[in-house]
């Protein structure tokens, strides 16, 4: 038996198998700019999986914020004609198989809980540290959605730094962005990394300002929820000096605050091209059971 992996994107859709416990087949489309499209670029990579496979469902990772209970991708994202209506139903009966479909990030995590940086664990807090800082947290191993679907929406935490909330504050995107406009040049958040490690005051200044939003809202969230451990997920996790940085700031912040006395236990995480499509096949299980 075998299960179709989908991962929805803005600008590719990548199919896999998942057989034997491994992701085959892989490969990607384009993504269409409409539903009939989408659904009929959907339907034709499945049927091709289904006339060589016993395809017994279909695993989907999807921006947006999904409710399990309605199968309503609610939110926004760059593909407007997802959302807003019962979309599991309509994939049910495209496929004619079962669906499931959860939010990019949350898939990202669950892949790490299963076979990557969490595996073992039943609590995790996973950021996905880009553009702005999203990710998920879990409980008892599975998805913590929250009451509002906000569950992992870290970015919109406040730094009280200049009004930022921790999207603006700690990603690279923005980061650069703040040293290009006082500099005049055009830097890559990893350019102003580099910058800062080779003694550059405003890349100093800006980097320090991302690893200490970071650092706090690593602290906080370890102190409110106590997840077992924090993932870093993004771009980001590839910086060498990451998690050393971090961990020399939290360790700041555990001196100052004096009675603390948990250490939060980071690491960088395991899975990046392949997250999205082991995340989803890993929420069909929780949700339909083990293929």
């Amino acid at each position: 038996m075998a299960l179709a992996a989908i991962d929805i994107g803005g600008t590719t859709i990548k199919f896999a198998l998942w057989q034997k416990r491994e992701l085959t087949d892989k490969h990607a489309v384009d993504t269409p700019d409409n539903l009939a499209d989408f659904y009929q670029a959907l339907k034709a990579e499945v049927d091709k999986f289904k006339e060589k496979n016993n395809v017994t469902g279909v695993a989907i990772s999807s921006p947006g914020a999904v409710n399990k209970k309605t199968g309503v991708i609610e939110g926004a994202s760059a593909l407007p004609y997802i959302h807003n209506f019962p979309i599991v139903p309509e994939l049910e009966k495209l496929f004619s198989l079962p669906v499931s479909i959860e939010n990019d990030a949350n898939c990202a995590a669950l892949a790490e809980l299963a076979e990557g940086a969490g595996q073992g664990h039943d609590s995790l807090a996973f950021m996905v540290i880009g553009t702005g800082v999203g990710g998920a947290l879990i409980v008892n191993r599975q998805i913590w959605h929250g009451a509002h679907l906000y569950g992992g929406e870290f970015g919109y935490q406040t730094t009280g730094d200049a009004g930022l909330t921790l999207s603006e504050a700690a990603s690279p995107v923005q980061m650069a962005a703040r040293y290009n406009e006082a500099t005049g040049k055009k830097c890559s958040g990893k350019e102003v990394y580099d910058l800062a490690k080779a003694g550059d005051p405003v890349a100093l200044k800006e980097r320090t300002r991302s690893i200490k939003a970071l650092a706090n809202a690593i602290y906080n969230l370890q102190h409110g929820f106590d997840p077992e451990k924090v993932i870093i997920g993004g771009a980001i996790s590839n910086n060498p000096d990451l998690l050393t940085l971090l961990n020399e700031e939290i360790g700041r912040i555990r001196q100052e605050v004096g009675i603390a006395t948990v250490k939060p236990e980071l690491a960088v995480c395991q899975y990046r091209g392949e997250a999205n499509l082991r995340g989803c096949v890993v929420d069909f299980e929780q949700e339909h059971g083990e293929e």
